[in-house]
C-alpha cells in the first residue's frame, strides 16, 4: 500500500473517534492503544503512526493535553508477541483501540468485545468475523477494508494480458498472516480455469520456502 493511502486511512480512523467524547471534562486524558503489525524500527510505519498523531492533533486531540497514545509493535508473524502486546494494551484501560492488519485485529477482538476497536488494512472484515456487514458492522469493531475479493481474478487477467504465453501461475501466500486467503483464492482459481491456465496454490511460511517453491515450479515440465 502506498504511504499516502495508508495515511488517509489512519486519518479516517482519527475521524472515527466518537463525537461524544468532546463533551467530556477538559481535564480528562483519553487513552488510545495502537497495535501495529510491523517492527518498531520500520521507518515507513513509524511515519504512518506519526500521521495518525498529526491528524488527531488537527482535530483537537493533542498528546499530553487530552490524549495519550500507547503503541505496541511487531504483532504480525509472532502469535505470542501479538497476544502479549494486545493484553499489555488492554491492561492500560484504553478508551479506544486502533489495530493494523488482520492478525492483530483478530487478537484484540478475541480479548475484548467492549472497547471500541478501529481496524485498518484489513482484507476481509466480514469473513474474519470482525463485522456483520459493511453497512452495519455491529459489535465493538469498525474500520476500513482495502481490497475487493474479485481482485484475485483480476490479478490473473492482468498477468495474462501482459504475458500471453503464461500457462501456469502459482499463488503464493503465508497462511499465518493471511487467514482470509480463500477470499482471493476462489476468484483466482475461477479465473485460471476461464483463461485455460494451471492455477497452483503455494503456501509459503517464511522466506526460506520461497527458494523451494521457485525451484519446484521451475523443474515442472509444462505439457506441449
Amino acid at each position: 500500500m502506498r504511504r499516502r493511502e495508508f495515511i488517509a486511512i489512519l486519518g479516517g480512523a482519527a475521524a472515527a473517534w466518537p463525537l461524544t467524547t468532546h463533551a467530556q471534562p477538559a481535564d480528562r486524558i483519553r487513552r488510545i492503544g495502537v497495535l501495529m503489525a510491523h517492527p518498531e524500527n520500520d521507518p515507513e510505519y513509524q511515519s504512518y503512526l506519526g500521521a495518525f498523531r498529526q491528524e488527531l492533533a488537527e482535530r483537537g486531540w493533542k498528546e499530553g493535553r487530552n490524549v495519550k497514545i500507547d503503541s505496541r509493535w511487531g504483532a504480525l508473524d509472532d502469535s505470542e508477541t501479538r497476544e502479549r502486546s494486545a493484553r499489555d494494551l488492554l491492561a492500560l484501560k484504553p478508551d479506544l483501540l486502533l489495530t493494523q492488519n488482520t492478525p492483530p485485529t483478530a487478537s484484540m477482538l478475541h480479548l475484548t468485545r467492549t472497547i471500541t476497536v478501529v481496524f485498518v488494512v484489513v482484507t476481509d472484515p466480514i469473513g474474519s468475523g470482525f463485522a456483520k456487514s459493511l453497512a452495519s458492522p455491529g459489535g465493538n469493531a469498525t474500520g476500513f477494508t482495502i481490497m475487493e475479493p474479485s481482485m484475485g481474478g483480476k490479478w490473473l487477467e492482468l498477468l495474462k494480458e501482459i504475458a500471453p504465453q503464461v500457462r501456469r501461475v502459482a499463488f503464493l501466500f503465508n497462511p499465518a498472516t493471511a487467514p482470509y486467503v480463500d477470499v482471493y483464492l476462489n476468484p483466482f482459481k475461477a479465473a485460471a480455469a476461464a483463461l485455460g491456465l494451471e492455477g497452483i496454490t503455494a503456501p509459503v511460511h517464511d522466506e526460506a520456502e520461497f527458494e523451494t517453491i521457485f525451484a519446484s515450479q521451475a523443474s515442472t515440465r509444462i505439457p506441449a
